[in-house]
């Protein structure tokens, strides 16, 4: 591998950052959702339902991905008829029925999120401006972001960074810091502070309103879409404050100017030395003056424990800070302090003070926290309890803290309020999750409805569905605190003050990570004929995931495998339609049969031959019905449908169409000769393609001409027509489609400019059609063989959104509203890249927007999503441009000139290439639900599932049938809105959707099992199809007996003596190997055997080896352990290794599955295994040595004085060992069978804390691969020949890379075979998957020469020819990170697909361009990235 490409293939899902604000509407913009609802008997305790208030959105960051969201709220009285049927999520609360996130936008940065702060503008103008993001990145970067509806995205609004040679002296001659910037922000949003380099403050000061960096608000002023800016910045240097250690910094409320309280150690302590000195840490409490740039000292306050981490702002009226540290919760303000002692180690200054404790023990290290209302904070501790601590305040100083316990729920990471009634739970270890919360006032307790309620948050669902939904244990209940009473520890004097609160759980985003460990096996459904790219399917990825409580069993699949029902030969489809038929249908229906619209069966298959029509009646078997029904059956069919409102089926073939009453024909038409006088020679052309939007049906002829079906509902009859712009225009149309814009509001009405009246052209197609029930609007979308869009209302055809060449183009505007005509003067030879298909579908739900899809002549697809902005100069623009010759009274009424569409990426998909021939055979088939999921598919030779979760496009391919030629959706007895496809071998399948997989996520997942422990490692036992794993699970056992199995006893009494807890308990993690088998899809996996380890023995490391048993002369397949005990640093370490075979379960007693074959302790943890050609390689403490197996114990045959200090990974191929050390780099080894040697070839001499090795394998060279802690990549090679090797002793570089995720395993996997590496002789060549701590998946794959100084060119040109989100510098997020240790730079020798992926989402003419000025073709850059993509489909 000389050379090779980085690809993330699985986006970083931990969430590490959480903030709310008003990013993309501001506070002004909400009415009141929620009428106060009448109380009924179960609110009769609280005095008033409280409305909830304008919601804001939510900023969520995982490591290097940026994602905001809008919270939708669901009120109980909902108008949507189908949302009230469905329970939602968490019950019924506060009024509100329902609670989701929808994404507004997301984007991959080229650098990690360190911090994140929301810049507000506090409540100056009556909330009419909108809050800013501020954004810290390593080192010294800092950049603010604002929403900009014009294009629907994140616009940098300014850019900060202290790095480079004019700000070393900031860093004082350090090289490398304990954390990266730390970013605060004065809640009045006067101005933020950013921490770095530990003791530099940098201040932010704000723009007061008007007054930007960016000239054009003024453009803005009276729309009032002004975000919070920066104006200014300068830096403090708290060296010159005689500060040491910062740990913390906040900005208080209820000030003038901004006050900064600033927590530091003045001399640093530890646990060891707190009998000595404790109680180090002290606030000050600074006046920033920005214009000034003074900034004197208030107030302090000295004394504070030495544990002490955290600080909280009070709320106004109370103000104040809270510090929090491990042992207590301290409150200080200008005037007054008081202190809560959580647990028996809380020590109070002197001895004579008195300290009130807390009801319960917690301890609160490392703990999260947000304010629910003034006086009351939700902390989230590090075992993920919630925990509500209350200021008692009575008007003028705080009295006292109350801590009371509520909800157990997941692991945070951070936490945030969004609004008066949700809060959100980011975490890193679980899934995040958005919990709606509300209080009542009062010392009553809840009534009992309520309680039950409570009792379990998640109650509502069945229990399978609600594994489905949130494999982390959400929230449940500790032993003693059912109850969500905030009743503090003295109970007797109950204040009226008191609140109870009640929680819910409203949505929850999948989280994967931290991937610890994972391993590659076969399905269930595996196909073991598959051939190709199809064989991949079979496969799965296990993962561990998660920690603690939320630690689970992950199943990654890459693509869809569908389940199979039934499947039967069927050569020669050329398409399929299933259609409804009543025919008891009324004739006007009403609500409540339109709600049950969606669980109506099918009537009728319809199959395309190349010759034929077969049709199928869709009861409880599909039998064929061709002979006895009236469809059109002695040619193919070109496409079919419902009219009418279901009551009738359309069929169109090649030269007519049939509109159907169930079997019966009831009208029949012919194209061709009626109309021969309007378009001459019209006889030879055929229907090409047809959309279907009831009652219309758009055809679309292969000589270019378009004819309309136009059905009257009153006699259930069509006639066609030729709409006149089509007839006079003689623009070829490349691709047409109906868009029917349905629903009580639909969506597109908002566009136009009366939008306010929501009629407008609503009424103008409804008037002339007097239907019975408006079902919304009809659009019909053309795309000219010019590459021109336009947009028509039906049926009058007046254009009411146009396009030019929207190839490509990342944001489409109306024609009329452009400003600039500059560029149609260089006109770029965009040779033959028609659009061939279009289609446009906004799919169900409230606030969903519609999708534009556009398949271009070579294959790619172009998705564009709508959305709305009304710019200021609309009104103007119309009347100036009278020159534009075009009627502007007609355009001004019907005109959506608000309408805009935003370009989406789709990377992850691999397109193909399209057969040149004059036959297109339509792609994409809409479903509306499969399986409770909508969104389309979309055949051919690599079939993809594009689902729409949260208004959010998931793309999932699936590959386990090869290509699809036809595709549609089945709802019936026996397939419960299943789906059916036909391959191009001729195959037709009846299939469902695996229910139990989770799509809303970027690879489809299955949380197989909650594991209520921490997985460390599996691996797959292939002949058994069996997963051994690693499990720990915190277990409380008492410290008597923790403290006997340590040695020492003289510290074990001290300890003792300390420690009063009331029933002396400790923490100690129990280890276990699983053996665990998969279930059919969707049941939890099965534990066939569990192996417990010792008193303090932690399982390290568990892998299925290969020996030779030198008795027998075979081949044994053994499952071998790696343990160690500990004990404490007073007693020497040791370790086990323990061997089983695992035998045929035949009777299903787990005791016979498996059994101890040999078990040996040894010197030193056992930290690595591996099987080198039959013997067992063992890494025992500082040695590796050599084993023989003789069928009854192991025998060393060699050893080996290496690694210094820990091996993490061991890895062999052939005779050749690579281990990796914990802080020593990497070595490499090789063992001789004569003489018996292991020989040390050569090693890294630098400094390297590995996390993880393995061989990358390319053709004839092999390569070292190494993962450090600094989150980077390393590709070693050993070339005994070259003389820097100096006579081969060290590994010289080959590559190095910066990942930005610490990655925790590689697994070597063979890539693919694609077109141009079938004859070459590159057939041995392996990638590296890997999986990260957070979350993130990728590979590392081997490139050749030619394709890699291609695409490094393309890289090169693209650092400047994109727009980086945040203004980041991929070049720079990719150089290695040494963390200030002496490092020489290595070669550039992997690119990153991360930035490549940009190229596709640049505009046609760009893409060209970039192509000739790099000496290459466009066709040949996404030829090569293709290859790629389909190199490395592993799963």
């Amino acid at each position: 591998m000389s050379y090779a490409a980085y690809k993330m293939m699985h986006p970083p899902t931990g969430i590490e950052n959480c903030a709310s604000g008003f990013i993309t509407q501001c506070s002004a913009d909400f009415v009141p959702q929620i009428p106060t609802i009448q109380p009924d008997e179960l609110e009769s305790d609280w005095p008033s339902t409280r409305s909830i208030g304008p919601v804001p959105n939510l900023v969520v960051s995982a490591a290097n991905v940026l994602e905001v969201y809008v919270v939708r709220v669901q009120d109980d009285g909902s108008r949507d008829s189908k949302a009230s049927t469905e329970i939602k999520r968490g019950g019924l609360m506060a009024g509100v029925s329902g609670a989701s996130l929808e994404l507004v936008c997301d984007y991959r940065l080229h650098g990690n999120v360190e911090t994140m702060a929301i810049l507000s503008i506090g409540g100056g103008d009556g909330g009419r401006r909108r809050d800013s993001i501020i954004l810290t990145f390593e080192d010294a970067k800092i950049a603010a972001l604002e929403f900009d509806d014009s294009i629907h995205g994140l616009r940098t609004s300014s850019m900060h960074c202290f790095e480079g040679p004019e700000w070393f002296h900031l860093k004082r001659g350090r090289e490398s810091f304990a954390r990266g910037p730390l970013v605060k922000v004065d809640p009045q949003g006067r101005c933020g502070g950013v921490l770095v380099y530990g003791l530099q403050m940098i201040i932010l000061k704000a723009a007061q309103a008007g007054a930007g960096l960016v000239g054009d608000d003024e453009a803005f002023g009276s729309e009032g879409a002004i975000s919070a800016r920066i104006e200014s910045s300068y830096i403090i240097n708290l060296r010159d404050l005689d500060m040491k250690h910062v740990k913390d910094f906040i900005f208080l409320h209820g000030y003038i100017e901004p006050v900064m309280v600033i927590l530091q150690e003045r001399e640093i302590t530890w646990a060891g030395r707190v009998s000595w000195k404790h109680h180090t840490c002290r606030l000050s409490a600074l006046s920033i003056s920005t214009s000034l740039k003074q900034h004197p000292l208030i107030w302090s306050a000295v004394n504070l424990p030495h544990d002490a981490y955290k600080l909280l702002a009070v709320p106004s009226p109370i103000g104040g800070v809270l510090v929090i540290c491990a042992n207590t919760i301290h409150y200080h303000s200008q005037s007054a302090s008081c202190i809560l002692a959580l647990n028996n180690y809380a020590v109070p200054v002197d001895s004579s003070q008195e300290m009130p404790r807390a009801s319960f023990n917690v301890e609160l290290d490392a703990a999260n926290a947000t304010w629910l209302s003034s006086d009351v904070a939700m902390l989230s501790t590090k075992t993920g309890e919630l925990l509500l601590l209350m200021l008692v305040y009575d008007g003028r100083v705080v009295k006292r803290l109350d801590l009371s316990k509520s909800k157990a729920s997941v692991l945070t990471s951070g936490i945030t309020t969004v609004g008066n009634s949700f809060f959100f739970l980011g975490s890193f270890l679980g899934d995040s999750l958005l919990v709606q919360f509300t209080y009542g006032m009062g010392s009553s307790m809840l009534s009992s409805g309520l309680k039950e309620e409570v009792g379990d948050i998640e109650g509502d669902a069945p229990t399978a569905k609600r594994l489905r939904r949130s494999p982390s244990d959400v929230f449940q209940d500790l032993v003693n605190g059912e109850e969500l009473s905030l009743y503090g520890s003295t109970p007797s004097n109950a204040e009226s003050s008191q609140k109870t609160f009640s929680f819910a759980v409203r949505d929850s985003l999948i989280n994967i990570g931290p991937l610890k460990d994972f391993s590659y096996g076969l399905r269930i459904n595996a196909d073991p004929n598959a051939v190709g790219i199809a064989k991949q399917s079979n496969y799965e990825l296990v993962c561990c995931s998660g920690h603690g409580k939320n630690g689970a069993l992950c199943v990654l699949q890459q693509s869809i495998r569908p389940e199979t029902i039934t499947e039967v030969e069927l050569p020669g489809c050329k398409g399929m339609w299933t259609v409804y038929h009543k025919s008891t249908r009324s004739h006007n229906p009403d609500s409540s049969k339109i709600a049950s619209e969606d669980d109506e069966y099918h009537a009728y298959l319809i199959i395309s031959l190349e010759a034929r029509t077969m049709v199928l009646e869709t009861a409880d078997l599909l039998g064929e019905v061709t002979e006895s029904v009236d469809y059109y059956v002695q040619g193919s069919t070109i496409a079919a449908g419902n009219l009418f409102g279901r009551r009738r089926v359309v069929q169109v073939y090649g030269r007519g169409a049939r509109i159907l009453d169930g079997a019966f024909m009831t009208q029949d038409l012919s194209f061709g000769a009626s109309n021969s006088d309007s378009t001459t020679g019209s006889d030879s052309s055929t229907v090409a393609s047809v959309s279907i939007a009831d009652p219309y049906v758009l055809l679309r002829m292969t000589d270019g001409s378009i004819q309309l079906l136009v059905g009257d509902t009153s006699t259930c009859t069509v006639s066609v027509s030729i709409p006149p712009v089509f007839d006079s225009s003689k623009k070829p149309v490349s691709a047409c489609t109906l868009y029917h814009d349905k629903g009580p509001e639909p969506w597109l009405r908002k566009a136009s400019t009366d939008a306010w009246l929501s009629t407008g052209i609503g009424e103008a197609i409804d008037g002339s059609d007097n239907s019975p029930h408006d079902q919304g609007d009809i659009y019909c979308v053309v795309c000219y063989e010019s590459g021109d869009l336009e947009i028509f209302d039906v049926p009058n055809f007046s254009s009411v959104f146009s396009v030019e060449k929207m190839s490509g183009k990342n944001n489409l505007i109306d024609t009329i509203m452009r400003k600039d005509s500059a560029e149609e003067g260089r006109k770029v030879n965009t040779q033959n890249m028609n659009v061939v298909e279009l289609a446009m579908q906004r799919w169900s739900g409230q606030h969903s927007r519609p999708f534009l899809f556009a398949i271009l002549s070579d294959g790619t697809i172009l998705c564009y999503h709508a959305y709305l902005f009304e710019g200021q100069e609309t009104a103007s623009r119309i009347d100036s441009s009278g020159q534009n010759s075009v009627n502007l009274s007609s355009i001004s009424a019907s005109r959506l000139r608000n309408l805009r569409f935003v370009r989406v990426s789709l990377d992850t998909y691999a397109r193909e290439e399209n057969s040149t021939g004059n036959y297109y055979n339509k792609r994409i088939t809409i479903f509306k639900n499969v399986g409770g999921h909508q969104g389309l598919f979309l055949s051919g030779s690599r079939p993809t599932w594009f689902m729409v979760f949260r208004e959010r496009l998931r793309v999932h391919p699936q590959l386990c049938d090869g290509s699809i030629v036809a595709f549609t959706v089945l709802h019936n007895v026996n397939c419960n809105h299943g789906l059916i496809y036909v391959t191009s071998q001729g195959l037709l399948k009846i299939c469902q959707l695996p229910s139990a997989t989770s799509y809303d996520n970027y690879w489809p997942v299955q949380k197989v099992i909650p594991l209520k422990g921490t997985p460390h490692q599996v691996t797959y036992f292939a002949e058994k199809n069996l997963y051994p794993l690693i499990v720990s699970v915190p277990v409380l056992k008492p410290l008597s007996h923790v403290l006997s199995s340590l040695v020492d006893q003289e510290a074990g009494h001290q300890i003792e003596h300390d420690n009063v807890s009331s029933d002396d308990t400790y923490t100690v993690d129990e280890f276990e190997v699983r053996i665990l088998e998969p279930e059919k899809s969707g049941a939890p996996w099965q534990t066939r055997a569990t192996i417990p380890m010792q008193n303090l023995e932690n399982a390290l490391t568990v892998r299925v080896v290969t020996l030779f048993n030198t008795t027998t002369k075979e081949n044994e397949t053994l499952l071998a352990i790696g343990t160690a005990y500990l004990q404490g640093e007073d007693v020497a370490g040791r370790g086990r290794v323990l061997l089983f075979s695992v035998g045929r379960n035949t009777d299903n007693n787990p005791q016979n599955l498996i059994s101890e074959v040999y078990s040996k302790e040894l010197k030193g943890a056992i930290s690595a295994l591996a099987s080198l050609q039959g013997h067992l390689l063992i890494a025992s403490g500082p040695k590796i040595i050599l084993h023989k197996w003789n069928g009854t114990e192991l025998n060393g045959v060699a050893f080996f004085d290496v690694p210094p200090l820990y091996v993490v990974s061991l890895n062999t191929v052939k005779n050749f060992i690579l281990l990796g050390d914990i802080h020593k780099s990497i070595y490499f080894l090789s063992w001789k069978e004569q003489g018996a040697q292991l020989n040390l070839l050569a090693k890294d001499f630098g400094a390297l804390d590995c996390l993880a090795t393995e061989f990358l394998i390319d053709g004839s060279t092999l390569s070292l691969m190494v993962s450090d802690e600094q989150k980077n990549i390393q590709v070693f090679y050993y070339a005994p020949k070259m003389s820097e090797s100096w006579k081969g002793q060290k590994l010289l570089s080959r590559a190095e890379f910066h990942v930005g995720s610490r990655v925790s395993k590689f697994l070597r996997l063979q890539m693919l075979p694609t077109t141009d590496t079938l004859g070459s002789d590159k057939t041995n060549r392996f990638a590296l998957l890997f999986g990260t701590l957070d979350g993130s998946m990728g590979c590392i794959a081997p490139l050749d020469e030619l394709t890699f100084r291609r695409l490094q060119s393309l890289q090169k040109k693209l650092v400047d020819a994109v727009s980086h989100v945040a203004g980041l510098n991929p070049r720079s997020f990719r150089q290695f990170r040494a963390n200030g240790k002496a490092h020489k730079p290595g070669p550039d020798s992997i690119v990153d697909c991360e930035l490549l992926c940009h190229y596709e989402m640049l505009a046609l003419e760009e893409q060209l361009e970039i192509a000739h000025q790099i000496g290459t073709t466009r066709q040949q850059i996404l030829s090569n990235l293709n290859d790629l993509s389909l190199g490395t489909s592993f799963l």
